[in-house]
């Protein structure tokens, strides 16, 4: 099927600009900037000048944008039917780097089949057979923390989540084959975002700098489908994702590439910023700590999820989801126009406090409570046929992390303001690093 063409300035004529939600009059590459820079902080004007729904206007051929902010309206994105909403299209520009078989990249029958054959890995009882890995890998993590020195804890959690993508998800653990896979699967996980230019414009794949990381690509996708070979004569015996997926599935060496990958991009920068967020946050509060600590002592596993959760709401590290519209549709109250790009405002709708109560503040205990926050107003992972299909493998990741950490030491905070956020890709992250200091309870 033949992609839907974006709404922008070759097909949006003037009498249909006049039906769409209102917005700023910048010119496309100053409302880019902002949006890739300062979207905290320009979403929130936005919706304070022109409403809950407001038009922004973005590169490529200054593309509309209709971005949403209350979760009614986001419920209507979400429940529409998938082949009107295409999340595979919006996501085009990370072909070069994900494969053109990425479940992210993927719509319609494509989408539902991959989807099928990956649910299995990422069950309630697959679920459980990995927690213990995921927590022998982490003990061994935070054992290596320097006692009583100041060290930014994001940098630590992206080496623990690659780690466990590379023991847990891809299965790898020949010591030999993981020294040689770390410093390259570094170089892959920080995709520069100049990289996304490519699939707008593939050319730019021949030469430097995306020349060189496609390079780099490569040589991980030679040792990935040695893997898979290999994997393919073992996998009744093993129990890592890989493996899973294989006796659940029928699938090509490519796509098998494609997806791993997928969930390495993913599922890496994604966990490791929400706990660092959460440790910047625990540091600064003695009695969230201590409620922490309670529950990692009694195994208390809810109590663990729910300062994963709180965190993912607080600094969401996805701002905002897409979906392309591929024909015209009624949403919040506003037709539509066939190509018209979606964004529903993850950030916009975790801190409003019509949904959460003083929402600036870190209270983990809210989604512990007798009046949890209603369905549909925590969306880190999206929602509806696209939600993301790891959110479970995530948050138990989280829960571990957080079990082994915070069953050693006690945490504090070297600079006791708060750290701001910054773009990093597609994710923000901790301005300086999450900075923390540990001691043996």
């Amino acid at each position: 099927m033949a992609p839907t063409p974006l709404l922008g300035s070759g097909t949006l004529d003037r009498q249909t600009a006049r039906t769409l939600p209102p917005g700023p009059k910048l010119p496309t590459l100053v409302q880019t900037v902002l949006f890739a820079s300062h979207r905290k902080t320009f979403f929130p004007r936005m919706r304070e000048k022109y409403g809950d729904v407001f038009t922004i206007r973005l590169v490529p051929s200054s593309r509309v944008c209709v971005v949403l902010s209350r979760p009614d309206h986001i419920r209507e994105v979400f429940g529409s039917q998938p082949s009107v909403m295409h999340a595979g299209e919006g996501n085009t520009a990370l072909e070069p780097v994900m494969g053109s078989r990425s479940l992210m990249l993927l719509d319609d029958e494509d989408h539902v089949r991959m989807r099928k054959q990956l649910m299995p890995a990422f069950s309630g009882a697959a679920l459980r057979g990995y927690s213990a890995m995921v927590l022998e890998l982490a003990k061994a993590e935070v054992a290596k923390w320097p006692v009583g020195e100041p060290f930014k804890v994001h940098h630590r959690m992206r080496n623990l989540t690659l780690e466990i993508i590379l023991q847990v998800i891809f299965g790898v653990t020949d010591e030999h084959r993981l020294n040689t896979l770390r410093p390259m699967m570094d170089k892959i996980v920080s995709v520069p975002p100049i990289m996304m230019l490519a699939g707008f414009y593939p050319k730019l794949l021949g030469i430097p700098p995306w020349k060189s990381y496609i390079d780099t690509q490569r040589k991980v996708d030679a040792i990935l489908y040695d893997e898979i070979a290999k994997r393919r004569k073992t996998f009744a015996d093993r129990n890592d994702v890989l493996s899973r997926l294989l006796a659940a599935g029928n699938w090509t060496d490519e796509e098998l590439r494609d997806q791993l990958v997928t969930l390495l991009l993913a599922g890496h920068e994604t966990t490791a910023t929400a706990l660092a967020w959460a440790f910047h946050e625990l540091a600064r509060r003695p009695q969230d700590l201590e409620f922490g600590q309670r529950a990692a002592d009694n195994g208390s596993d809810g109590e663990l999820e729910a300062i994963v959760k709180e965190s993912m709401r607080l600094h969401p590290v996805v701002y905002q989801v897409g979906r392309r519209v591929t024909e015209t549709t009624d949403i919040a109250g506003y037709r539509l126009p066939r190509g018209t790009t979606i964004m529903a405002a993850i950030g916009l709708v975790h801190r409003d406090a019509e949904h959460f109560p003083v929402p600036e503040e870190f209270r983990p205990q809210r989604f512990l409570a007798d009046d949890p926050p209603a369905p549909g107003t925590w969306i880190p992972f999206g929602g509806g046929a696209r939600r993301c299909i790891g959110a479970g493998f995530s948050l138990m990741e989280g829960t571990e992390i957080l079990r082994a950490a915070l069953g050693s030491y006690d945490v504090s905070a070297p600079d006791p303001k708060p750290e701001p956020a910054q773009p990093k890709n597609v994710t923000l992250v901790p301005r300086n690093g999450a900075e923390i200091t540990v001691s043996p309870r």
